[in-house]
């Protein structure tokens, strides 16, 4: 293994996050790589609406392909991005270091009491109507920098949502003409595997590519994933899991926000914890 090529999306954020993958891999394996740029569905589609046309392989669907063809040796994705199923034949062989997790409310600058906020996810939206009761949504699409001009330059909306993790990777710690406000856990919990940069392989692979990823993201991500395969979780659906710590963070639509705390054994068996909470907490027979 003297080459290796890494599949991934063309947005900024993606190529960033796979330039930090391949310059570890060439740092932990000596290997050089080379990168496989692919525009998803999810590119292609922007005026889609993700809650209605259900974003379940939008932006992964592709990249899995060219694993599954053979013409790439790994698929760097937004953990966050990846369904709860696997397709067959592909593993995650690991996950870069995670860095902020929490969402970041983006308020047009002067605004306290936003009216009418840009997003697109349900559970950004059935969390942060929590927060502002009297506040109304409407949908927005694009990169980082596009989202960030259409609420800083263009008023489009009073404020949208945006992973830290993202503004972070992007060198985005101010915006003009907008504030930024992290959202702690007990008002927005993240979305499963926010935060990750997931790196997929092909099953036979994914041993020789475990060693060199980061063990702690693996085991509260594994865990996190685990919840959204119970539930069949997609982009259309109002939920959210997040381990921080030894803690669990939940959101349903059905029961709002709760959180628990986990012990070693839970982190052992994942699938067996994610079944037992979930039942606990009435969200599954």
């Amino acid at each position: 293994m003297t080459k290796l090529i890494l599949a991934t999306r063309k947005s900024p954020l993606a190529l960033t996050q796979t330039e930090m993958v391949a310059a570890h891999l060439r740092n932990q394996l000596g290997v050089e790589t080379e990168l496989l740029r692919i525009v998803t569905t999810g590119d292609r589609q922007i005026e889609w609406s993700l809650e209605q046309k259900g974003g379940k392989g939008l932006f992964t669907s592709e990249l899995e392909a060219a694993l599954t063809r053979g013409e790439a040796d790994v698929a760097v994705h937004s953990t966050k991005d990846l369904p709860g199923d696997m397709p067959p034949g592909l593993a995650i062989g690991g996950y870069m270091p995670r860095v902020d997790t929490r969402d970041v409310l983006v308020l047009r600058a002067g605004i306290d009491e936003p009216r009418l906020i840009a997003t697109g996810s349900p559970r950004r939206r059935m969390q942060i109507k929590l927060m502002f009761p009297g506040v109304e949504f409407t949908e927005i699409r694009g990169n980082v920098d596009t989202r960030l001009r259409k609420i800083g330059e263009q008023h489009m909306a009073d404020g949208t949502i945006l992973a830290a993790a993202g503004l972070k990777r992007l060198g985005f710690e101010t915006w003009p003409g907008v504030e930024f406000a992290p959202l702690a856990f007990e008002h927005m919990v993240p979305a499963v595997g926010q935060g990750a940069i997931a790196v997929q392989c092909r099953e036979a692979d994914a041993a020789k590519f475990t060693a060199v990823f980061d063990a702690p993201t693996m085991r509260s991500v594994t865990l996190e994933r685990a919840f959204q395969s119970a539930l069949g979780g997609g982009c259309h659906t109002a939920f959210a899991a997040h381990v921080a710590g030894d803690n669990l963070h939940l959101f349903h639509e059905a029961c709002g926000v709760r959180s628990t705390p986990l012990t070693p054994e839970d982190f052992a068996a994942p699938t067996e914890t994610a079944a037992r909470i979930l039942r606990q907490w009435g969200l599954m027979p």
